[in-house]
């Protein structure tokens, strides 16, 4: 054997390469989509958490004072003044999370997670969640 023939057997042909190149895209291709449904879910999912444990804060405030009712929350600084909350950081990156009081008998609430304009959660929808325990919308809840 000579030396030539030796070096010629070792390494990768660029045909080779070129073809590993192109799996790796197609697979890329494939998973990136299924990524980003992943974390526009994992930030939905962050935000419904945190509108539930606003929701038992609600509750809180209406047992331990009756007559004042439950308690409006206009800004995010707001949930650790009145509620006693912090609101999550990837919460607040995404979402802008505000709570609205009805001053009717029996009193009311409505907890409202608007996805902020030009993050990725903005195509996703406004979520709610009222002091009745209805969700919406219905679909994004579920999951």
């Amino acid at each position: 054997m000579t030396m030539n023939a030796r070096f010629r057997n070792l390494g990768f042909t660029l045909i080779e390469l070129m073809i590993v190149v192109a799996l790796v895209g197609v697979l890329a291709a494939i998973a990136f989509p299924s990524y980003q449904q992943y974390i526009i879910r994992a930030n939905r999912a962050e935000a419904k958490a945190f509108m539930s444990a606003v929701a038992n804060k609600e509750e809180m405030a209406l047992i331990n004072s009756p007559g004042a009712g439950y308690v409006a929350v206009a800004s995010h600084p707001e949930f650790t003044s009145k509620l006693g909350l912090s609101v999550p950081a990837q919460v607040n990156t995404y979402y802008d999370v505000t709570v609205t009081a009805g001053a009717t008998t029996p009193p009311t609430y409505t907890i409202t997670a608007v996805p902020k304009a030009g993050s990725q959660q903005a195509a996703d929808g406004t979520l709610t969640l009222d002091n009745a325990g209805n969700k919406t919308p219905a679909d994004k809840w579920s999951r």
